[in-house]
């Protein structure tokens, strides 16, 4: 998918394939760590005839800007890009869809953005603001399970990855029992990616720039004394949360008590199936978009 280079009005500049017809309603799709925009290829080859498509390669990831400092990826910061980066390309209102990370992103999108410029979520894997930080302080299962969280921001790794890529860094922090199965091509892309010093160290900075607390595991299993859950409002737009069941680093534990927060909310659970569900299992995701989109297509007025 062909890139342009776009330049935001924070000075942060992005590669971004922006596909499809510019009459047409928009959705912005934003990838996770350790991807790219190619995160989202099958989804954005099954919707670009009818939607105009954008994806970035985000903030610090392959030639995109990548500030130093760890103060430049927080969540505030890179949720503003999203924005700028819809004004850059004269979008009004639009639906967004993030995985892992760019999920993350997405939540923040949304909830900022409804009523105003952003219509319709869509969610796959990737834990809710009000969810993830309780499960972390009470659940075993999701605290074992992001340790690699703690591996991700040690500083003392930075050595590691600098000498022989994000990969080794990845094999240390990472206990997967089956690895997902990519195409040749896309995964040889991954490897040359996770090869250039600063952009991995970049993609590092998300986590170390993320509030969430993720404590070790002899901490005891209870919130801490004064522990407030953030001050969200209800997502009121239409929100399609995708969950494939078999994710060892995000287990359904996730999806537990979303709908009190999200009165128009489509929960689509896809089994066999680990992380990395928009390429693990695009015909079902494919699918369930467009019957949540056809659902909600009266409701929207993004374009």
């Amino acid at each position: 998918m062909e890139q342009q280079r776009i330049t935001l009005a924070n000075g942060i500049a992005l590669d971004v394939v922006d596909v499809g017809p510019r009459d047409a309603p928009v959705l912005i799709f934003l990838h996770g760590f350790p991807e790219s925009h190619r995160t989202w290829r099958h989804q954005i080859a099954h919707l670009s005839a009818r939607y105009r498509c954008i994806a970035p390669d985000q903030r610090g990831y392959r030639g995109s800007s990548k500030p130093e400092g760890v103060e430049n990826y927080t969540p505030d910061k890179l949720i503003g890009d999203i924005f700028l980066l819809a004004d850059a390309l004269g979008v009004d209102k639009f639906t967004v869809l993030g995985h892992d990370w760019g999920g993350a992103i997405a939540w923040g999108v949304a909830l900022m953005g409804q009523g105003t410029r952003v219509t319709r979520a869509v969610i796959a894997n990737a834990p809710h603001p009000g969810v993830f930080q309780k499960l972390l302080y009470l659940d075993p299962v999701q605290r074992a399970a992001s340790q690699y969280m703690r591996a991700f921001r040690d500083r003392a790794n930075d050595a590691l990855v600098r000498e022989h890529g994000l990969a080794a860094l990845l094999m240390k922090a990472l206990d997967w029992k089956r690895s997902p199965v990519m195409e040749p091509e896309e995964r040889d892309a991954l490897m040359r990616d996770w090869q250039d010093a600063d952009a991995s160290i970049a993609m590092l900075n998300w986590y170390r720039g993320s509030p969430i607390d993720v404590p070790p595991l002899d901490a005891p299993y209870a919130l801490p004394d004064g522990f407030t859950p953030p001050p969200l409002p209800p997502l009121n737009i239409p929100t399609l949360v995708i969950w494939a069941l078999d994710d060892l680093a995000l287990p359904p534990a996730n999806l537990e008590g979303l709908e009190a927060g999200i009165p128009d909310l489509t929960i689509e659970r896809i089994p066999d199936c680990g992380h990395f569900v928009p390429w693990e299992a695009p015909e079902e995701v494919n699918a369930a978009i467009d019957s949540f989109f056809a659902r909600t297509e009266f409701k929207r007025s993004d374009g």
